[in-house]
């Protein structure tokens, strides 16, 4: 994961923000970055882990992930002054993610989660002793955008409910029966599945594990 970072900050500082390429020759001097441009470094030096690992739950494909997230840091940027301050920024951003992962699974673009890159394991418990993680997470990738963007941000993001539906531009009432939806979905795919299906606490507790 930490590999792609330099490329999506690199590629996205030298195409938007004056920045010179690594390779420039020497004795070529950069572009001056106004204090607008330095916030926008900092901001994407900073968060750029945590919205990439978003990013990748969102998609299942870190390829795709880091796509999605050089997308999103490109329309922040170009947002940037219209936002008004920092601690609007991140919603912003992860509206961004959200929306646009959205329109690309509407468009099927999505390509197959390697195995080595799935998500690391929790520390053994009893859930894990029941049912495959691994397996649990093809079939959190195959639920709907929406009840899929939901978990992400109820499970991973650990968003109330009132956040989610503010992020998603949705009602409080729709995120908790997206949520519901999707836990019921992933409770009967799982019950069809050898180990059998999980209580609803448990498959409320790893759905938050396996985006973890």
């Amino acid at each position: 994961m930490a590999e792609g970072l330099p490329a999506i900050c690199n590629g996205l500082m030298t195409s938007r923000l004056g920045v010179a390429d690594p390779t420039t020759p020497r004795g070529y001097a950069r572009e001056p970055r106004s204090a607008l441009e330095d916030e926008f470094h900092q901001f994407v030096a900073e968060r750029s882990p945590g919205l990439l690992r978003t990013a990748y739950l969102l998609t299942g494909n870190w390829a795709t992930a880091e796509d999605l997230l050089q997308t999103a840091f490109t329309k922040t940027y170009l947002a940037w002054k219209r936002l008004g301050g920092i601690e609007a920024v991140e919603p912003y951003v992860r509206r961004v993610l959200v929306t646009t992962a959205t329109s690309w699974w509407r468009r099927r673009w999505r390509g197959e989660l390697p195995t080595e890159f799935l998500p690391e394991r929790a520390a053994p418990d009893r859930f894990d002793e029941r049912i495959d993680r691994d397996l649990l997470w093809e079939h959190v990738k195959a639920l709907p955008a929406r009840q899929r963007a939901v978990l992400v941000l109820r499970f991973y993001e650990d968003m109330s409910e009132a956040q989610t539906a503010a992020l998603l531009q949705i009602s409080p009432g729709t995120v908790k029966s997206q949520s519901s939806r999707a836990l019921t979905t992933l409770r009967q795919r799982l019950a069809e599945e050898p180990h059998g299906a999980p209580d609803r606490a448990e498959s409320r507790h790893h759905a938050a594990q396996v985006t973890r």
